[in-house]
């Protein structure tokens, strides 16, 4: 079993994490945006994180090609690996945003993620939703896609259910307890296990979703909002050197945790203040409206739709003026015009 004692709280880890819980505190004021628009925003943060997951584990399909998948799911049938991947992952996380206040932390929730990941890809029935059966150590693989040696030992297939008994039953324990800070506490779960690597394939994915399941149940309810998969691929390189570095003494005597610990909150305080620009630029958008035409959205986000005559009725605005006000609105996305003539109204984009 492998022990915290050598975690180390220094000033730049306490000072990460006041930041990033001081965000978690303002959310709700920061978060005030109209339903439809954090839905854009969730709707965007959502179609990165599944883009860039699948990629850090190799998948070529862009972002505006995982938005097309996405759109059309219900098919169920998928011609690549890598849509095979996106489909997976986007009905995991689905699964985590709907319902991760019901859901328990435990050995048979993560292999039913691992089911869910894997469920498009019929190469992999055989061992998905089961602990490993054959060593799936880490290996570095040269041009021709030839290995020519190991990265990093994982452990063994008979050693794995037991850690993982032990992963799982320390971090409920240790949440029950608040033995640490819980951002500490993902970020140990997360590290150690990746290096027990319990499953065949999908570790790197699985991972991510659990953290998002995770950051969730300790109170984090922006995170749906804003990428991190995408932040952790914007920084691939440092991510598997953290990764190596703290995994490789998880076992020995003296655990390193810091590299990885400092690495995990880094994305998260990168994470947080992508979101907090983000925010900013809506409201500063909203803000440089005329006052008659944030009236009229104003007005359009609580009902739904809107009519010119019912704009008219509501602002008292002359037709014509109204007009030049909608164009601009329509122009620059704030509304979207539906029908034709007389028939014609106005909702959310």
């Amino acid at each position: 079993m492998f022990t915290i004692d050598t975690l180390k709280i220094t000033p730049e880890v306490l000072s990460l994490i006041a930041g990033i819980d001081e965000f978690k505190g303002a959310w709700r004021a920061l978060g005030s945006l109209a339903p439809e628009r954090l839905r854009t925003l969730r709707h965007v943060a959502t179609i990165e994180s599944i883009g860039s997951s699948t990629r850090i584990e190799g998948s070529k399909l862009s972002d505006r090609e995982v938005e097309r998948l996405l759109s059309n799911l219900e098919i169920g049938s998928f011609a690549s690996r890598d849509e095979q991947e996106v489909a997976g992952y986007a009905e995991a996380m689905e699964t985590v945003f709907r319902a991760w206040e019901d859901l328990p932390f435990s050995e048979n929730y993560i292999k039913q993620f691992h089911r869910d990941l894997l469920r498009h890809n019929g190469k992999d029935t055989r061992h998905r939703g089961e602990y490993k059966k054959l060593s799936n150590s880490v290996a570095a693989i040269d041009e021709q896609g030839r290995q020519i040696g190991i990265v990093f030992e994982t452990a063994t297939p008979f050693d794995t259910p037991q850690l993982m008994s032990e992963l799982v039953d320390w971090f409920n324990q240790a949440r029950k307890d608040n033995q640490l800070h819980p951002l500490l506490l993902i970020g140990v779960f997360t590290v150690v296990f990746l290096e027990i690597h319990p499953f065949q394939d999908g570790n790197g994915r699985l991972s991510r979703v659990l953290t998002t399941l995770l950051l969730l149940q300790a109170g984090y309810a922006y995170v749906p909002y804003s990428s991190l998969e995408s932040v952790i691929e914007n920084s691939k390189e440092a991510y598997y050197l953290a990764l190596r570095q703290t995994q490789a003494t998880i076992r020995g005597p003296v655990a390193n945790w810091q590299p990885w610990l400092l690495f995990f909150l880094r994305s998260l305080e990168q994470q947080k203040r992508r979101l907090a620009v983000k925010i900013e630029r809506e409201k500063l958008s909203v803000a440089a409206l005329p006052s008659l035409s944030v009236e009229i959205v104003e007005y359009v986000r609580q009902h739904g739709r809107a009519t010119m005559g019912e704009i008219i009725r509501l602002t008292g605005a002359s037709r014509n003026t109204l007009k030049e006000h909608l164009a601009q609105l329509v122009e620059k996305r704030h509304l979207a015009r539906h029908g034709t003539g007389k028939g014609s109204w106005y909702a959310l984009p």
